[in-house]
């Protein structure tokens, strides 16, 4: 439908190959044919349908298949798939960005963050720019990173790229910041939720200010790893020092056990109670929201705010 909806007046085409079974992407890849394609991250998500974190990335890997020769394939030099996709790849440029390592194309120095944002000096083969990037997250700055390999795959400047991510506005469901009243910030980021993401979000928690509070929903389509996942993140929000971790759902329990500060509840209303308690007490909050999509995370969410102040 995307595709169907283009029309002459359109420059430039950005479109996500998601999948959930192997050969999913090499189709609508066919279909698409794109003049660079870009791998952001990999992480476990849909393991039902994958099997396994190396099922992902063998799936994820077909987007290259659709390249022109003279095309460009950009990864994250932070997976070391990149080896398993060359013989997808054959002879077409490589364009790689990690904020971690400095031998990468597009890279990012002086990083400077705060619970608003992200300063950080973009590395790239023709140069370098200061950048002021408006969404919290070390994370986003791997994110802000393939957006400036991908626009200048297809010939944006420094001085475009700096304003494009200059004027980024955050997306609800996607650490979306609500200022609930004063030192009470709520973190929407109730859109979806794999180990990947889940882990982000923790660090970003971990960041702000005051008394930290992750409230998580299920993490959905992981299979027989379902549980291990799920601790995983308990175990991270743990070595990040969140302060609490509530959980709701069938399978979330063990992020809030393994957290070692975690309390479980039954359904969603026991848990709002219990978070709104915890907002009377303390004199500066943050609070993340996160789960599944058939979580239905953003319940809570707009619960907060329809109470108006907590």
């Amino acid at each position: 439908m995307t595709l169907l909806r283009l029309t002459p007046e359109y420059d430039y085409a950005v479109i996500e190959l998601g999948a959930n079974h192997q050969g999913e992407i090499a189709w609508t890849v066919s279909l698409t044919r794109p003049e660079a394609a870009l791998v952001n991250n990999l992480a476990a998500a849909h393991l039902e349908g994958f099997g396994s974190l190396a099922g992902v990335a063998k799936a994820k890997g077909e987007i290259f298949s659709g390249l022109p020769e003279n095309g460009i394939a950009i990864m994250n030099a932070d997976n070391n798939d990149w080896l398993n996709w060359q013989s997808v790849i054959g002879s077409r440029k490589v364009w790689r960005f990690s904020p971690n390592a400095a031998n990468s194309d597009f890279t990012a120095t002086n990083i400077h963050v705060t619970s608003h944002g992200t300063e950080f000096t973009l590395q790239t083969p023709t140069g370098s720019v200061d950048v002021l990037l408006p969404l919290p997250g070390r994370h986003n700055i791997a994110n802000a990173l393939a957006a400036a390999a991908l626009s200048m795959s297809v010939g944006a400047t420094l001085d475009a790229i700096k304003a494009g991510l200059a004027n980024l506005k955050a997306v609800p469901g996607r650490l979306f910041p609500i200022q609930l009243a004063e030192n009470q910030l709520l973190l929407d980021d109730s859109y979806n939720a794999n180990v990947g993401s889940m882990t982000a979000a923790v660090q970003v928690l971990a960041e702000m200010p005051g008394y930290r509070v992750l409230v998580v929903g299920d993490m959905a389509e992981l299979g027989a790893e379902s549980e291990a996942c799920h601790v995983q993140v308990g175990e991270a929000a743990k070595a990040a020092g969140i302060d609490r971790v509530l959980s709701v759902g069938k399978q979330s329990h063990a992020i809030s056990t393994a957290s070692g500060v975690g309390e479980h509840f039954a359904d969603k209303t026991a848990l709002i109670t219990r978070l709104k308690l915890l907002i009377a007490e303390q004199q500066v909050i943050t609070i993340l929201v996160k789960g599944s999509r058939s979580a239905a995370m953003e319940e809570v969410v707009r619960a907060l705010q329809e109470n108006g102040t907590c």
